[in-house]
């Protein structure tokens, strides 16, 4: 028997193969001593995503499938991967200093881990069976557990990987056993193959079904952090280097939620009626967890990491109101929380000096009158991660809670409207300390240092949640168009 591999199929997974062919030369570059100046790998990471970027675009609308249907390249995909080149390209612009700064300019394999993991996440969302879902979660997990402990010397770091790493191993255990009976009670490991079997009634009613589709939502819980599946999320956040918890906090978690939409609809929609009230408590519950331990922290990594569990929560409102604009309510909020969370954090790494991460809120205190211009993305930042109006945040938010109202789910969508005035607090709490409160000696003599690559990332993400908050409809309808493949309905 022969394989051979024909254009389509390599089509298919090009963007895949730019990201992971580029992350292999900067390996070489690293292992001769040709890459000893990071900046220059810096470079070529941007321009493989930029390129990458490029070869996405031209997918849209391929729907191509390739490699006897277990990868493809619809438009759910692409827009999904798309999202994950923009957050590692704005997490790249934040490294550069980053690594300079706390003397980790040696490590060149930082931006070949990084690429890796962006690979492993759109090779996941282009999965079309378990398998290959499976290949590309680890790839994008392995990469992460290596990339949280880079900074050897910080006993936070390496406490934040080993947790981390156990955890993950931990929960993929779940996940591959949950995939295991699934293929065992349907006898396929291809999502078009399980839906198929699902339409058999003796398979319908097999209780290996329900047990494999629990223990996927336990591994899938964990990766996106779900509660009760969370507690790993403010450890792991607070400790890792602050760029890459920027890049844990967005595209792992827009993989998890691509690959589990994917699986529940393509795979599972069948049995809609046994997972649908369980994510109905579990959004329920994340939002209302992750905001209420927001609200008590001091540290402002550790407040958005529970704030992040909060966002997971009103993205999961979204799978469970389903359909096209459902789902068109998941890839726009992933967008949104792209641009407002990596600000964010791109504020924190340029307010920070060379001795001191400046990542409490009496840190900020007086600093909208110390540098203005930043206090200001902040300030935007915070705002769109409240849901305020005229910002990303809040299109996403009313685009899933309208949705949420159609479906007739009123209840879940009151819990998420209750919850997004809640977060206005401790996200208003930044602003109070940088406006209201007299600077202290430390805010007065220690000014950010000038940065061009995280000035442009900041700037970047100020004017697209700007953008998408003033005139979304347009990139709400290529949403719901980018949807339309996976659901047939409205």
């Amino acid at each position: 028997m022969t394989f051979q591999v024909s254009l389509v199929d390599f089509i298919t997974v090009l963007p895949e193969t730019i990201v992971f062919g580029m992350g292999l030369v900067i390996v070489l570059f690293e292992l001769f001593g040709t890459g000893r100046n990071t900046r220059n790998l810096a470079y070529l990471a941007l321009l493989t995503l930029a390129v990458t970027a490029m070869a996405e675009v031209r997918l849209f609308g391929q729907g191509l499938v390739g490699f006897g249907g277990t990868i493809g390249a619809d438009d759910f995909s692409t827009a999904l991967e798309l999202i994950f080149l923009i957050v590692t390209t704005l997490v790249v612009l934040l490294s550069i200093r980053y690594l300079e700064d706390r003397r980790l300019a040696r490590f060149g394999e930082y931006y070949a881990l990084l690429l890796f993991a962006v690979g492993g996440a759109m090779f996941m969302v282009s999965a079309l069976d378990l398998l290959n879902i499976f290949i590309g979660l680890e790839i994008l997990s392995i990469s992460s557990y290596i990339l949280c402990g880079l900074i050897q010397a910080d006993q936070r770091s390496n406490e934040a990987a080993l947790k981390y790493f156990l955890l993950g191993a931990f929960a993929t255990g779940f996940l591959l056993y949950g995939m295991v009976l699934l293929y065992g009670a349907t006898g396929s490991i291809k999502l078009s193959g399980i839906s198929a079997a699902l339409a058999r009634p003796e398979v319908f009613a097999n209780p290996m079904v329900v047990f494999g589709l629990g223990l996927m939502l336990v591994g899938f819980g964990f990766k996106v952090a779900i509660v009760p599946f969370h507690m790993w999320t403010p450890d792991v956040y607070e400790g890792a280097p602050t760029t890459i918890t920027a890049f844990l906090s967005t595209a792992p978690k827009a993989a998890g939620f691509g690959a589990l939409v994917r699986i529940l609809t393509e795979g599972l929609g069948a049995v809609s009626v046994q997972w649908t009230p369980v994510l109905w408590v579990a959004a329920a519950l994340t939002m209302t967890v992750g905001n209420v331990l927001a609200m008590q922290q001091d540290n402002i990594k550790r407040m958005l990491a529970y704030s992040s569990i909060a966002h997971a929560g009103y993205i999961l409102v979204a799978v469970v109101a389903g359909g096209r604009e459902g789902l068109a309510g998941v890839l726009f909020y992933l967008l949104a929380y792209a641009f407002m969370n990596t600000g964010a954090f791109a504020v924190l790494i340029l307010a920070s000096t060379k001795e001191k991460e400046r990542v409490t809120f009496a840190d900020f205190q007086g600093w909208g009158y110390v540098e203005p211009v930043l206090a200001i993305a902040m300030f935007v930042f915070m705002l769109s991660l409240a849901g305020i109006p005229l910002t990303a945040g809040f299109a996403g938010k009313f685009q899933i809670f309208k949705t949420a109202v159609d479906k007739g789910l009123v209840w879940l969508a009151v819990i998420g409207l209750l919850n997004s005035v809640v977060s206005i607090y401790y996200y208003l709490r930044i602003v109070v300390a940088m406006y209201m409160q007299p600077a202290g000696p430390a805010s007065l003599q220690e000014r950010a240092l000038p940065s061009v690559p995280v000035y442009l990332a900041i700037a970047a993400s100020v004017a697209a949640v700007l953008y998408l908050g003033v005139f979304p409809a347009t990139w709400i309808e290529a949403s719901i168009n980018s949807a339309a493949v996976l659901v047939a309905g409205p």
